[in-house]
């Protein structure tokens, strides 16, 4: 697996998230096995299947973020990126056809999360932003047709 770009910020929450899965959620499942333990007979036992299965996704889940980790590249966004628009970037675009402006982070696919303005920067808006300046307005084809977006500031 290619390094998976991601900011500081993600990299430290899915770090926190792995101990969580590692520690509290794996205590948690264990207890939910022994529970169902007690229930009897294993080959006829609901409780126990359903918490089996919850244990080997918790694996599955702590597997997978390693390997994010382990791989991770972390995208500094520093105040001399400034002036163009990098992962890690937060701009404000306007869009002239609809009169509105957005407000949006640049990160790496990961980390995207549109209905927090966290858009990847493999999506079609955050491609077409990348190393752009204010003022430069920017075509953007998108599955509903072609927008115009223009940087009007990047934090």
């Amino acid at each position: 697996m290619a390094g998976i770009l991601m900011t500081r910020e993600d990299y430290e929450k899915r770090k926190e998230h792995l101990q969580y899965l590692k520690s509290t959620r794996t205590l948690e499942i264990a207890e939910m096995l022994k529970i169902a333990r007690g229930f009897g007979d294993l080959s006829e036992n609901a409780e126990y299947d359903a918490a089996k299965d919850e244990q080997a996704k918790n694996e599955h889940d702590i597997a997978v973020l390693e390997e994010e980790l382990r791989t991770a590249q972390i995208i500094e966004h520093s105040a001399q990126s400034g002036d163009k628009i990098t992962i890690g970037s937060k701009v404000t675009v306007r869009n002239a056809a609809l009169g509105s402006e957005m407000q949006l982070e640049i990160v790496g696919s990961m980390a995207a999360d549109p209905a927090l303005g966290k858009i990847s920067n493999e999506s079609p808006i955050g491609e077409a932003l990348l190393g752009r300046q204010v003022g430069d307005t920017v075509p953007v084809v998108t599955p509903g047709g072609t927008i115009h977006l223009t940087v009007v500031t990047i934090h």
